[in-house]
């Protein structure tokens, strides 16, 4: 496969390696993004574990809670200034809370708002703003206890980070906390018994071509292997971190402490695995020119 300099680009800054370490692990991996920074994982090249999808997309995420039941939902606009538009926040919202009754997006697409089906009040909102929007995701959750946070909100229950959290035990206060955590450290899974089997053994693989660059016995790559799966498993869950509002306690500790056992949670951001297209500013003029 040819590898271009558009990919060496979105490598590197998807990493931090260099422009030749970039390309050479493109090449090494037959143009394979994700393999590629695996590759440079392993030779101690990656600067920083950074996603190699950069997040671009615009519009908003709501979030509805209702008894023990929340919703989050993610509704995209092309534009930042569409998202803060208040006819678009208004559809947002109505669709947060028609979301209450329905299961997933496509029986979403469905319930009506205000006599139309949610999918119409959408295209209709397109021929009205004059952009193109879609909604792309719903999250739900029950639990004795549901309790929503919306990161630097941009209207009342809506923002680019939607968070909701179910637990028993404890108090809202608490699960506010515990909302925020998870908005500002965004945690893999609930616990090590909810991490994606998948997600560990890549990264199990990745931490035994480390460890064997290393030239070290078998005996001690295994206990490196060990204690460095031990530490990535305690990053990526939720219960495991260290909590925000007190580092010295993990985020379990710190419900125990409250009285409170954490059931589940959600987090939507704002165009999270979508990459926009980045153009150049006089090729954008030049266009907008030319009509």
């Amino acid at each position: 496969m040819a590898i271009t300099a558009a990919m060496v680009k979105e490598l590197r800054e998807a990493t931090g390696a260099g422009m030749m370490d970039a390309k050479k692990a493109l090449t090494e991996t037959d143009g394979d993004m994700e393999a590629a920074v695996d590759w440079l994982r392993t030779k101690g090249l990656a600067k920083a574990a950074k996603k190699s999808g950069r997040t671009a997309a615009e519009g908003l995420v709501a979030v509805a809670v209702s008894g023990g039941t929340g919703v989050a939902v993610e509704v995209n606009s092309e534009t930042d200034f569409v998202a803060k538009n208040g006819e678009f926040q208004a559809m947002v919202a109505s669709i947060s809370e028609a979301a209450l009754g329905a299961d997933d997006v496509e029986g979403l697409k469905a319930v009506q708002i205000g006599g139309k089906p949610v999918e119409t009040v959408i295209t209709d909102a397109i021929a009205k703003i004059g952009e193109n929007m879609a909604l792309r995701r719903m999250a739900k959750i029950s639990g004795d206890t549901v309790v929503s946070y919306v990161h630097n909100a941009a209207a009342p229950g809506m923002g680019k980070i939607g968070v909701l959290v179910a637990m028993t035990g404890g108090d809202e206060a608490f699960a506010r906390q515990v909302a925020m955590h998870v908005a500002a450290v965004n945690p893999a899974a609930l616990d090590e018994a909810a991490v994606d089997p998948a997600m560990v053994e890549k990264e199990r693989q990745v931490q035994i071509d480390i460890a064997r660059e290393s030239g070290k016995p078998e005996a001690v790559i295994e206990k490196m292997i060990e204690g460095r799966m031990k530490k990535y498993l305690a990053e990526i869950t939720l219960v495991n971190q260290a909590f925000v509002i007190n580092p010295d306690q993990t985020v379990g500790a710190a419900a125990k402490d409250a009285g409170a056992t954490i059931t589940g949670f959600v987090r939507l951001e704002v165009g999270e695995g979508i990459e926009k297209k980045e153009e150049n500013f006089a090729e954008e003029v030049a266009k907008a020119v030319k009509g």
